[in-house]
């Protein structure tokens, strides 16, 4: 997986970017490479407008997926997708949204835009890492041929706005997580304490011991060794 910043970044946005690069190696069982940045200007006046209602410049999500990420797409890359503090807008009829992704081209972009200011407090931080989390394993289970959950409570359902996006957890539900670890031949057990270790480290702690809990789970029944 190729993670592409675009645009400028503060100093813990750009600290959540290189988190979230190192979640998505845990969360896909696969190597993932942060790219050098793209500046903002990469995307030309005609594909921005100005957002009336919050004063704020969005981006095009068509452009940023079929103009400037397709074409930077290595023949080892099983997706790129483009991480920004710009936000999007993916054309008429839509105010924003957090992130756009295609199955068929293995492209994807989201923003942090809307997801609080982290250089507020630690809390600030940590909320906004996690909404950022969500919303990059989200877009990236598109590129692994996921398509929205309807079953369950589970990181793969859409969201259409930031509540919707809280409430939904980080991890996967049994049927997503399953097609995940067919696709990335990933150990379930082995996954969920990756991802339980990152999760501690990083002050989330609902989230780890929403993991904790799944290891468990998996060890009920199995003979001690």
């Amino acid at each position: 997986i190729y993670v592409q910043p675009l645009g400028d970044f503060s100093e813990k946005e750009r600290k959540i970017v290189e988190l979230t690069t190192a979640f998505l190696a845990s969360y896909f069982n696969c190597p993932v490479r942060l790219n050098d940045d793209l500046p903002g200007s990469t995307i030309p006046a005609d594909k921005r407008r100005q957002l009336a209602a919050m004063g704020n410049e969005q981006v095009l999500t068509g452009y940023v997926l079929n103009d400037v990420l397709k074409p930077l797409l290595p023949d080892d890359g099983a997706a790129i997708i483009a991480l920004t503090a710009l936000d999007l807008w993916p054309g008429k009829g839509w105010n924003f949204v957090f992130g756009q992704a295609s199955l068929k081209e293995r492209v994807g972009v989201w923003s942090m835009s809307r997801f609080g200011d982290p250089e507020e407090s630690e809390e600030a931080f940590k909320l906004c890492l996690l909404r950022t989390l969500k919303v990059a394993t989200h877009e990236t289970g598109h590129m692994f041929s996921l398509p929205h959950c309807i079953l369950y409570a589970c990181n793969m359902c859409g969201s259409n706005h930031l509540k919707e996006t809280d409430r939904h957890p980080l991890a996967l539900c049994p049927e997503c997580v399953a097609k995940v670890c067919w696709a990335t031949r990933a150990e379930p057990a082995k996954r969920y304490r990756s991802l339980e270790q990152f999760c501690r480290a990083h002050g989330l702690v609902n989230e780890a011991d929403q993991y904790q809990k799944f290891i468990d789970a998996l060890a009920v029944g199995k003979p001690d060794k």
